[in-house]
């Protein structure tokens, strides 16, 4: 069993510090991580968390899975490594409707 955690549904208020103080009374946190949104830096209401051990990461899954934690009953399970995703299509900029060209509208003068 790997000791790297997904943990699901935290409450939107819940940063780094909270997550690693909540899951070292089951063990040594090697790293807690809250994913952010990029631009508004708002919580996506999950991280990842490396206990020390399997067991200790077993441990947590056990205390932590279904207990209310800032109002949310977490999902705590065995992190899975991240699936390849296609590449992304539709990132030509070019052209398009956005005033590229002469005579695109009337202006009032």
């Amino acid at each position: 069993m790997s000791n790297k955690l997904y943990v699901g549904n935290l409450a939107y208020s819940v940063r780094d510090d909270d997550l690693q103080q909540t899951f070292s009374a089951f063990g040594a946190v090697q790293s807690a991580k809250v994913m952010m949104e990029r631009d508004t830096g708002r919580s996506k209401g999950f991280g990842f968390v490396e206990m020390g051990s399997a067991a200790e990461a077993q441990a947590a899954i056990q205390g932590l899975n279904g207990k209310n934690v800032g109002g949310r009953d977490l999902t705590v399970n065995v992190a899975r490594p991240m699936e390849a995703r296609p590449p992304r299509s539709g990132g030509d900029y070019g052209g398009g409707g956005y005033g590229g060209g002469n005579g695109g509208g009337r202006r009032a003068y």
